[in-house]
């Protein structure tokens, strides 16, 4: 699910270099097979993993495979192991680098599609990751943040490479979650790390596809939801009320606004702007009951 386009995803119904293979077998078992016997990741004709989006411009009408599940580190970690631990009330941010930020910069930039190939926007990725040596911010929320995709489904994230730690090879967290749909969380991984045959996390599937660009690096992968169902409005339209009252679409919440519900009364967790599908009760990664 990875390639090594430009950070600017290319978009997903644009000529891709063709379609990703039999979706009948689970990717992620092929590719742990393979990793098993020594071979290298299967590749495309250009040299870089097959994206989901070469699988939806294919006609031959498979469904995607969803990306796999892994543990995202919220319990406590084995004793070697330094974090990670998720931390909620991310900022609303694609950018993680801040003036003076070590380390090798990086972007990382995909789609999200549903398991029929259609791109999904207003989904929320919630990132978080290491520092340049290794260490994960519990005070405050550096290199932690989450995201809106777009309406053609597209991502853009702006970072480092994470530093390495005891127990694990390198790898960024994220939580994605389609408007009133479960929440996925995964990590991705990097192609080329010695640590990844030892990591029991690891999983080949995951892998971005990586490549140096000028002294810094450039990372995509597509996301694939368990979900079938077309694109939702954009997040990013411009509210028609202001916040506050009852909970309604369309509007821009703030973190520390109220709304009533159901009956009941929230308070935002992370600002956002609604839709359908992110009603409070369906959403607690945004509101809390009070």
């Amino acid at each position: 699910m990875t390639s090594d386009a430009p950070t600017t995803p290319a978009t997903p119904d644009e000529p891709g270099p063709g379609a990703a293979g039999d979706r009948g077998i689970s990717r992620k078992t092929l590719l742990r097979a393979a990793v098993a016997a020594g071979a290298a990741v299967p590749l495309l004709a250009t040299g870089s993993i097959a994206l989901a989006r070469d699988a939806a411009r294919s006609s031959s009408g498979q469904a995607l495979t969803p990306t796999p599940f892994c543990d995202d580190g919220d319990d406590p970690t084995p004793d070697q192991m330094e974090g990670p631990y998720f931390k909620p009330n991310s900022p609303l941010r694609t950018n993680l680098v801040t003036p003076g930020t070590a380390g090798t910069r990086l972007t990382v930039g995909g789609y999200v599609f549903g398991r029929d190939c259609v791109p999904l926007s207003g989904v929320l990725l919630d990132f978080w990751q290491a520092d340049n040596a290794g260490a994960y911010d519990m005070a405050g929320y550096t290199f932690r943040g989450h995201q809106f995709t777009d309406a053609t489904g597209a991502f853009t994230l702006q970072t480092i490479v994470p530093g390495l730690y005891p127990g694990r090879t390198r790898h960024i967290h994220v939580k994605a979650q389609a408007p009133g749909e479960p929440v996925l969380t995964t990590q991705l991984y990097f192609p080329g790390e010695p640590r990844n045959s030892t990591d029991a996390l690891f999983d080949p599937a995951l892998l971005m596809n990586v490549r140096d660009a000028g002294g810094r690096k450039e990372a995509t992968f597509d996301f694939v939801l368990d979900v079938d169902g077309g694109p939702g409005p954009d997040p990013t339209d411009p509210p028609t009320d202001p916040p506050g009252g009852t909970w309604a679409t369309g509007r821009a919440y703030t973190a520390g606004d109220r709304v009533t519900y159901g009956g009941g009364t929230y308070r935002c967790l992370q600002a956002h702007t609604s839709m359908t599908g992110w009603e409070p009760p369906h959403v607690p990664a945004l509101w809390h009951r009070e």
